[in-house]
């Protein structure tokens, strides 16, 4: 049964309503409002979810700021990750926003419907809006299913509608005789790691950090760093069974790459570094070759990471089928890497008969 009962100050000053609910089987509740229909509208319908079994408590949801949250999601689950200093600046950057202040229990859809309209006035881009969304997103599922907050909605899962729509995968690949052009601007670089480090990328379909080292330079559109990587080593590599083991993955899984003739070729011309590194270079230094190569070759609009696209194309056109492109290619589903495939219509043609 609940009573409500005005609630003073030290100078007798009425302050608001207080409710109390005392019920069998479950912990008293005691919770105050600045008016009596609040009060009384509270009581009613926590009562009534005690009569249909259906109340959870919200004292801790109700008390633990975002802020709090964040710091607690931060120590418990983001340094478990590969991706623990990119989320740890994104806590942080949670944490500077007004809404950090307010209790988990009191955010809504509505709030953070605002939030992604005020990190595209500040010039962020989807994915990166996305990411920011995911990491709250999580932090919302923790907190219900680990931290005991059961009486947690998910706000981000409600405002999914108003989430920014992420751009079409790119489809550029090499056309014509871009693809000579582009290694014999390569071969005459002043970095002698660019043109083997393209056509073996071509071959397998690499990502750079999975070939490259990467010093994690900060990315001037989004503001996050990329995680840092050895790239490949010659003690993962094994010319005679033709294979290129990549213990550490953007995606988290660990995979063998077959390796083509012409990527075997590639990796017996090349010196061997000193520090076990196949390709004594880095990406910065590779991306900064390859813009230079392009622009000398006349090709526009082509980016490092297209030759990955251009690569998972090829080995459709080859014949393989989807799950041995994703065996080779690492992507987790179907639809990952449907947006990696782009396959030439005139090929599809001569295909059909």
């Amino acid at each position: 049964m609940a009573t409500i009962a005005p609630r003073f100050d030290d100078q007798n000053v009425r302050i608001g309503w207080q409710v109390r609910i005392r019920k069998k089987g479950y912990p008293q509740q005691v919770k105050t409002f600045r008016s009596k229909t609040e009060a009384q509208a509270w009581a009613k319908a926590t009562e009534a979810e005690m009569e249909r079994g259906l109340w959870r408590d919200r004292t801790e949801a109700e008390s633990t700021t975002l802020f709090e949250a964040l710091t607690r999601y931060g120590e418990q689950v983001s340094s478990r990750k590969r991706t623990a200093d990119r989320e740890q600046r994104m806590i942080r950057q949670w944490q500077d926003r007004k809404i950090a202040r307010t209790a988990l229990a009191r955010i809504t859809s509505k709030d953070v419907a605002q939030i992604i309209g005020d990190m595209e006035a500040e010039g962020k881009s989807p994915n990166t809006i996305r990411l920011h969304l995911a990491l709250l997103s999580h932090l919302f599922t923790v907190a219900q299913t680990e931290w005991g907050m059961e009486s947690l909605g998910n706000p981000v899962q409600i405002a999914r509608k108003r989430k920014p729509k992420l751009p079409q995968g790119r489809d550029r690949r090499l056309q014509g005789d871009e693809a000579e052009r582009l290694l014999t601007e390569c071969a005459k670089a002043q970095n002698p790691w660019l043109r083997p480090v393209v056509l073996f990328a071509i071959e397998t379909a690499m990502r750079a950090g999975e070939m490259l080292q990467t010093k994690g330079r900060t990315d001037e559109e989004s503001g996050e760093r990329p995680i840092q990587t050895t790239g490949l080593l010659w003690k993962n590599v094994d010319l005679d069974k033709r294979t290129a083991y990549l213990p550490e993955t953007k995606n988290g899984t660990a995979r063998a790459v077959p390796l083509s003739s012409v990527a075997i070729e590639v990796l017996r011309n090349l010196p061997h570094s000193g520090d076990d590194r196949v390709f004594g270079t880095t990406y910065e230094a590779i991306h900064l070759s390859f813009a230079r190569a392009c622009r000398r070759a006349g090709i526009q609009g082509l980016r490092f990471h297209d030759l990955r696209h251009e690569a998972t194309s090829r080995f459709f056109e080859k014949g393989l089928n989807p799950m041995q492109v994703a065996a080779i290619t690492g992507h987790k589903t179907l639809q990952m890497l449907k947006r990696y495939t782009h396959l030439k219509a005139e090929d599809l043609a001569k295909m059909l008969g």
